[in-house]
């Protein structure tokens, strides 16, 4: 079932709080051609006007008539947020008031006329000033033009103040939009100004399937340097993956045949000492880590994250799902509370495995480990969004559905995992019988401490996503649509493995080095990557792009650090599930006295 259809008709269908979550999905009484893309000749097509805002602050966005454009003589018609999506990401769409009609073009028309005041004045010449850009829906396709120019000969300001649309059909759909500016005229007090519009008709060859091809970029997502990149990580993969493997089996091979002859000797030979390396610390390799509790919502938040990142890749991939104002962030919203269970069965599992007694605790901690952080972030933003009067101010409703989501679906889906994960999956059955005293660490050269190893430990996963993170940065921080999941898939992967093995040699030089607490380190050693790239966000935000203002840094410094988050949970948990998969291997292949 195409997955535009499954949001639009489907999912209101479902009861309770899951429909909460896409509560937004009532349509409203325009015109229902406008749902199914379908129209009869003569039939009205509605203009709607989103938001407007400086073109270098992509996100600082305010409702169109913020600025004081005049609508054109039609009846206003009311617009419902039609996903929760749509809501979180500022889409204000309203009502233009101009009346177009399918495949009736339309000569030079005059709907409106204002007075330039001194405050409307100031208003469009700060506009102009900003390179104030403003956007417009025609039948769900994107439309963007320029609110004015400056001329620098006699820093004068002018405003455009007639558009025309060249729109496109195919039989009885529209399937391209085209904006034209023109009628330049000088910003003055007390000057009238009148806005006027036209429309063109044109037939067109392009397929409704197709429509949305001419706002992708091919040349840009496509070059030859994202090829060049995956190529170089995946030969980075290859390479990782057989060194580890060569030097992890001759190591161990090695090992288990020095232990294999000390199995021969008498006891007062072992007693000697001439034991040493990880199988020293057999009785403790399995002790449970500091702060049981906060690991295991660690771990299971992050094998969630996982869950939910492959699934909102599949679905983009299968789903074209871009084509669709919010329908990624609504689709992960949806995913991320469905899968809830997942968090508490690998949280609750491993909690129970490490002798975790205070159970509701960890659960209510896993549950919320995310999107705590999530909801407290965008409270601050949203204070911010409400000082500038912006559009992304997220409205009252759809806090109350968020909430919802979270008390409702993912707290309640989380306790059904962690009951399913303590009895399925919290059987202790470690290899090696855990000592009752700690074991001494002993002194070790400075490189092989964990808090080195785990600085280093990021460098080589953020060297194989490096030049797919500026493709991902420029898509969501500058004009670009990203539509290459099938690259972000792979690049997953990629980072996958490449975490997996690194975290695999740290956790084998950590153990040689008899220190046996390898399950933080293997954890934050693959998770100091989302370190690697906040840092690196700081170098695109002021090297790659023109941003200003507060509410833009704001945007952009917390929602990077909460993506960094997110990254980091994840690869920690790939880390440390790596990890624990090759230290049980080990330790169950030597027989221990």
């Amino acid at each position: 079932m195409n997955l535009k259809i499954l949001y639009r008709y489907r999912l209101p269908a479902i009861v309770g709080c899951l429909r909460v979550l896409i509560f937004m999905t009532h349509l409203n009484h325009v015109n229902a051609d406008e749902h199914n893309h379908k129209y009869e000749k003569n039939e009205e097509v509605v203009l709607w006007m989103n938001t407007v805002g400086p073109y270098h602050n992509r996100q600082e966005t305010y409702t169109y008539f913020s600025l004081p454009f005049c609508p054109g003589p039609k009846k206003s018609i009311s617009h419902y947020h039609e996903t929760l999506g749509e809501a979180l990401l500022g889409v204000e769409l309203e009502f233009s008031g101009l009346g177009i009609e399918f495949k009736a073009s339309m000569p030079k028309t005059q709907y409106c006329e204002i007075e330039l005041t001194e405050e409307k004045f100031q208003a469009f010449v700060y506009a102009v000033k900003n390179n104030y850009w403003y956007q417009l829906y025609i039948d769900d396709l994107p439309i963007w033009g320029i609110v004015g120019d400056v001329d620098k000969s006699d820093n004068s300001y002018y405003i455009w103040t007639h558009k025309k649309f060249d729109i496109g059909y195919n039989d009885d759909r529209i399937v391209d939009v085209n904006l034209t500016s023109e009628a330049k005229v000088k910003l003055e007090v007390g000057k009238k100004i009148t806005f006027s519009y036209e429309v063109v008709w044109i037939p067109s060859s392009v397929k409704f399937e197709d429509r949305f091809d001419k706002y992708l970029d091919p040349s840009f997502f496509q070059h030859r340097i994202h090829w060049f990149s995956i190529f170089n990580s995946f030969m980075m993969v290859i390479f990782l993956v057989g060194l580890v493997s060569m030097i992890l089996t001759r190591t161990l091979r090695k090992d288990y045949a020095r232990y294999s002859k000390d199995e021969e000797r008498d006891d007062m030979e072992r007693d000697l000492g001439s034991e040493y390396g990880w199988k020293q610390v057999h009785g403790d390799v399995f002790r449970p880590p500091s702060h049981p509790l906060l690991f295991s919502a660690l771990v299971g938040s992050g094998c969630q994250i996982t869950v939910v990142s492959l699934a909102v890749i599949t679905f983009a991939i299968v789903g074209e799902l871009y084509t669709e104002r919010g329908s990624i962030l609504s689709t992960a919203i949806f995913v991320y509370a469905a899968t809830s269970p997942v968090n508490g069965y690998f949280g609750g599992g491993l909690f129970a495995r490490m002798g975790g007694k205070t159970w509701i605790k960890q659960m209510i901690v896993s549950a919320f480990f995310l999107p705590f952080p999530v909801c407290g972030t965008a409270f601050v933003i949203n204070l911010v969004a409400i000082y500038y009067h912006a559009s992304r101010t997220i409205p009252f409703g759809t806090m109350v559905a968020v909430t919802c989501i979270c008390l409702f679906v993912i707290l309640p889906l989380t306790l059904v995992g962690t009951v399913l994960g303590r009895n399925m999956f919290g059987q202790t059955n470690y290899p090696c019988r855990i000592n009752a005293v700690p074991r001494p660490i002993p002194e070790k050269k400075w490189f092989m401490e964990p808090p080195v190893i785990i600085v280093l430990g990021g460098i080589l996963p953020f060297g194989s996503i490096f030049i797919e993170m500026y493709f991902i940065f420029t898509s969501f921080w500058a004009y670009k649509i990203y539509y290459v999941f099938g690259f972000m898939l792979l690049v997953f992967f990629i980072l996958s493995i490449v975490t997996v093995c690194v975290t695999i040699v740290c956790v084998y030089f950590l153990l040689n080095a008899e220190d046996y607490r390898w399950q933080w380190t293997s954890f934050l050693a693959g998770g100091s990557t989302a370190a690697y790239v906040y840092v690196y966000s700081f170098y695109y935000f002021f090297f790659k792009t023109k941003m200003f203002g507060l509410f833009q840094t704001a945007f952009y410094f917390g929602y990077m650090a909460l993506f960094s988050l997110a990254l980091g949970v994840l690869c920690g948990t790939l880390g440390f599930v790596g990890s624990s998969f090759f230290v049980r291997k080990i330790y169950s292949n030597v027989k221990i006295d």
